[in-house]
């Protein structure tokens, strides 16, 4: 069932928890309006200077995401986006409690043997050869964003002026480009020496300046490789499981708002009455304009059976009370089970993620649907984003007869592989597949592999276009772990999924009045306008049985 590591296909920003920015919600009156599809890659970076001037990270870090898709070969916003990212990630660690008792806990020589381990795994497993010297300076990059960050500042009680941090930048820039670096040996070395160097100009713990080593060198391999903190990689083996202990909500901070996104079935929060739109005002009390995302994320947090107070406004409501429990949460791979169209025999479902349980749970979902009389079948990915890699082709062989449904190949013969469908078990029934941009990684696999096979039609936008597997790797030292991408994927025709995605046969477009045509499709602005073109190709397929 699982591939040791496991190999895990995941979306940058997406959780079965919470999504969210690092920055106050106070109302950006001076960012731009989003740039449109004739925008330059300069309009975009001048919007995304506003969100990094209101230290809104995680808006940025979204937001640059959505740029490099339009401008992917822009090096400006590439940088940008390494920024925004470690300028994110710190905010998100120094307000994880497992990573602070991690630092009071570690020593000098702990935190070096732990970057040791990591630089170990790193060598061992990751899809590129060893760049040491490269390493050793994204990790130095991180480190100058964390002088800059209060967070850091103030939680190692660093004594510096700014004139003195520029200096110090300097003099860490000239101590890295002096050394020879071409092995592990080598680049713990220079972390020693750099983090020394740090501890006597700023008056800082060395173990915290080796820590930033550790997360940002990790964090610079590429946008879905990353160090876990201990809370971290619990909970992303709980996403994995598909439960975890909380309110059952999705949240996103978008232009000063904190809002719901999603709120999981028979969660506290949907128990409790809160809504996808409903915006949170206050938690325990305190105003969210008054806090940094982060810190609003834990105080949502807590244990098992304990309760939170939430003030909560609907659109067009006014504010109000609500407490929940903190309970656990079991998150439903399948979601939406019903026939659209009875008469005809139309059924739906919705693949939220691909986890553990998806196989079962997507099996016992068709047998009821075959039962309710499905006679044509939609699985909708839209927002999908991804999960295990065995999830995916274990969804996937549930259509398929035979032939590849991915292949893999990494730097390590063992990370090439090809994953193909067996024929017991088919179901045979005709198959809309519906997609959007945020369709990512394992359910990239899942569409890809009907497509090419020609077994059912793929409907919406061209997907996200993730197309690498990341491998999930506990750690001795510190208790945390490192998300590295071990290979890449292929379509069954040996096509690349990264930066390029799964293109739909029926491309959607949002219009005034519906239009119709060979291989694309547009349906009225009001309406779900992917859902209502799957539906017309589902009856199409009806009718020409």
């Amino acid at each position: 069932m699982q591939r040791k590591p496991l190999a895990f296909c995941a979306a940058l920003l997406t959780a079965l928890g919470v999504v969210l920015s690092f920055g106050t919600f106070t109302h950006a009156q001076s960012l731009p309006p989003a740039p449109g599809s004739t925008a330059s890659a300069g309009d975009w970076l001048r919007r995304g200077q506003v969100l990094e001037g209101e230290r809104r990270w995680g808006e940025a870090l979204t937001y640059y995401e959505e740029a490099l898709r339009q401008f992917p070969a822009d090096g400006d916003l590439k940088r940008r986006f390494d920024s925004a990212r470690l300028h994110y990630d710190l905010g998100r660690r120094y307000n994880d409690r497992s990573y602070r008792d991690g630092l009071v806990r570690m020593s000098f020589p702990d935190t070096l043997d732990l970057y040791n381990e990591v630089l170990l795994k790193v060598q061992a497993h990751y899809v590129d050869g060893p760049k040491w010297k490269q390493w050793v300076a994204g990790g130095e990059g991180g480190l100058e964003v964390a002088m800059s960050e209060p967070a850091f500042l103030q939680a190692n009680s660093a004594r510096a002026a700014e004139q003195a941090l520029e200096k110090l930048r300097q003099e860490l820039h000239q101590a890295l480009a002096s050394r020879t670096i071409a092995s592990r040996s080598d680049a713990c070395g220079a972390v020693a020496v750099l983090a020394g160097l740090a501890r006597d100009r700023l008056g800082v713990e060395a173990n915290a300046v080796v820590m930033e080593f550790v997360c940002a060198t990790a964090n610079s391999l590429d946008p879905y490789s990353a160090y876990l903190t201990p809370d971290q990689l619990a909970e992303t083996y709980a996403q994995i499981e598909g439960h975890f202990v909380g309110l059952g909500v999705e949240l996103k901070a978008q232009d000063g708002v904190l809002l719901i996104v999603r709120v999981i079935p028979n969660s506290p929060a949907k128990q409790g009455g809160v809504r996808e739109g409903d915006r949170i005002v206050a938690v325990g009390g305190r105003s969210t304009r008054e806090l940094c995302t982060d810190r609003a994320a834990n105080l949502l947090q807590g244990d098992e059976g304990t309760v939170v107070s939430l003030s909560v406004v609907s659109p067009g409501g006014e504010p109000r009370e609500v407490k929940l429990k903190r309970q656990r949460v079991d998150v439903p791979s399948v979601d939406e089970v019903q026939l659209l169209d009875q008469r005809k025999g139309i059924a739906y479902l919705k693949l939220t993620c691909f986890q553990k349980t998806t196989h079962h749970d997507l099996e016992a979902a068709l047998w009821n649907l075959h039962r309710m009389g499905m006679r044509c079948l939609i699985v909708d990915l839209k927002g999908n984003p991804g999960g295990l890699l065995t999830a995916a082709v274990e969804a996937a062989d549930l259509f398929l007869q035979r032939g590849v449904i991915v292949t893999t190949r990494g730097r390590n013969a063992e990370e090439d592989f090809a994953y193909s469908a067996r024929e017991a078990g088919t179901w045979r029934v005709p198959l809309v597949v519906l997609i959007d941009q945020d369709s990512a990684s394992a359910a990239e696999i899942f569409a890809g592999a009907i497509r090419d096979h020609n077994r059912g039609t793929v409907v919406g936008t061209r997907s996200y276009g993730k197309g690498s597997i990341q491998g999930i790797f506990p750690l001795n030292s510190g208790n945390g772990g490192l998300r590295l991408t071990t290979a890449k994927f292929y379509s069954p025709s040996g096509y690349p999924y990264a930066g390029i995605g799964v293109e739909p046969h029926v491309l959607v477009y949002q219009a005034a009045k519906p239009i119709t045509g060979a291989g694309l499709a547009s349906v009225p602005s009001n309406q779900d306008a992917i859902l209502a073109a799957g539906l017309q190709v589902a009856r199409q397929m009806l009718t020409q049985q």
